[in-house]
């Protein structure tokens, strides 16, 4: 458990629900593109966004995004200490200083004096490829040194009585990361901010942040989250959120998209169609989970536990909730009604739908299933005819 302070409007820490953070990419001086990036982030669930503030024209870019934004706006700092002065005058919610770049100990304390006086809190953004020479040569590139380059910056804090602070100890090796934040979480109460810096481009940038984040996340480490990819920022604050979700962390908001990886029994191609409704589920805001199946044998039953499904067989759809089949549709207009049946199950319930199933729909769908089993039979991937060959050719 770690103590709470407050972004903005956004409580971090103290048993808050974990929070999602981007980083515009556009030049905070150009405040309407930096707005526009800004609530394209919120929109795909981020819930604090970063802007730089290297220069004073990003400053002043600032002042006028501030008053603006959907959500509360951290200022990234970086050597010039007078910058994040500026960006306080600016009115921001949070400053990102870096240990390894701004090391005057007076100039430290004075960010943070001002900062206590506004009631502003400081993220102690500790990252391995920017250490404090003098750290780094004590005790290598080692989770050892960016914990101490994180207690270093808290000891400064302490002088001026500064303790509203988040920490992060970023790495891009995944295994540093992890064990670099095992060991902070130990000896600190300061809220957590989660990352593997430069994880580069999806899709390995995504497994990389995912196994850094995640695994902490289940440890119960951790209280705000970025994914630093080599992508549009939108597709941080969607994985961010999406991961969160999926860890049950936060409330779902959107459609949990599952499918089958597809077999010799589908009749249908399962990517092509789970692509397209993914695209057209995208923008809906349904918080349901929906399963699409590529073959009518197996697909309900084994997609029971999802709100919604559609399973294909005989050039056709059999939809169900919950693994009652409530009508059966052409095979062309699979997805449509699908995301139509959402909407509405969305709005009504389940049993409201459920008790609007088509009349014979669930005989219907049957009558297909025994058909395609007489076509295909029980062992539609031909393994246990494998298993048999194995075992002849052992024997000889």
């Amino acid at each position: 458990m770690t103590r709470r302070i407050n972004v903005g409007s956004v409580p971090v820490g103290g048993g808050s629900p974990v929070t999602v953070q981007s980083m515009t990419t556009t030049k905070t001086a150009d405040h309407e593109a930096t707005l526009a990036q800004i609530y394209a982030l919120a929109g795909a669930g981020a819930d604090i966004v970063r802007c730089t503030c290297n220069d004073e024209g990003a400053a002043e870019g600032l002042a006028r995004l501030v008053p603006r934004s959907p959500v509360p706006i951290v200022a990234d700092i970086h050597f010039q200490y007078r910058l994040a002065l500026a960006a306080l005058e600016a009115g921001v919610a949070c400053l990102r200083l870096n240990p390894g770049n701004i090391r005057n100990p007076a100039h430290i304390k004075t960010v943070a004096a001002e900062a206590l006086d506004r009631g502003v809190p400081i993220r102690i953004g500790v990252n391995a490829g920017s250490l404090d020479p003098d750290i780094e040569e004590r005790y290598g590139l080692t989770p050892e040194a960016l914990v101490a380059s994180a207690q270093r910056e808290l000891a400064y804090f302490d002088e001026v009585g500064f303790r509203d602070v988040k920490i992060s100890v970023k790495a891009s090796n995944v295994p540093l990361m992890v064990d670099a934040y095992r060991m902070l979480a130990e000896v600190i109460d300061a809220p957590l901010h989660l990352g593997v810096t430069e994880a580069g481009p999806p899709p390995a940038g995504l497994i990389k942040a995912t196994a850094g984040i995640a695994t902490l996340l289940l440890d119960g480490i951790g209280d705000t989250i970025r994914y630093s990819l080599t992508a549009d920022p939108v597709e941080e604050a969607r994985a961010g959120r999406q991961l969160l979700e999926a860890l049950g962390l936060r409330e779902r908001k959107n459609v949990d998209l599952i499918a089958c990886p597809s077999c010799g029994r589908a009749e249908v191609d399962v990517i092509a169609v789970a692509a397209k409704a993914q695209e057209a589920f995208e923008t809906r805001k349904l918080p349901i989970q929906v399963a699409i199946m590529g073959c009518v044998v197996n697909g309900p039953g084994e997609a029971r536990s999802a709100d919604l499904g559609i399973a294909a067989g005989r050039h056709r759809g059999h939809l169900f909730i919950r693994g009652k089949v409530v009508r059966v549709v052409p095979e062309d207009e699979m997805v449509d009604a699908l995301i139509d049946e959402a909407e509405k199950l969305v709005a009504e319930g389940v049993e409201a739908r459920l008790a609007a199933a088509d009349a014979g729909a669930e005989a219907e769908a049957e009558a297909d299933r025994r058909a395609l089993l007489e076509d295909k039979g029980d062992d539609a991937n031909a393994s246990e005819a494998k298993v048999e060959l194995i075992r002849r050719t052992v024997e000889t």
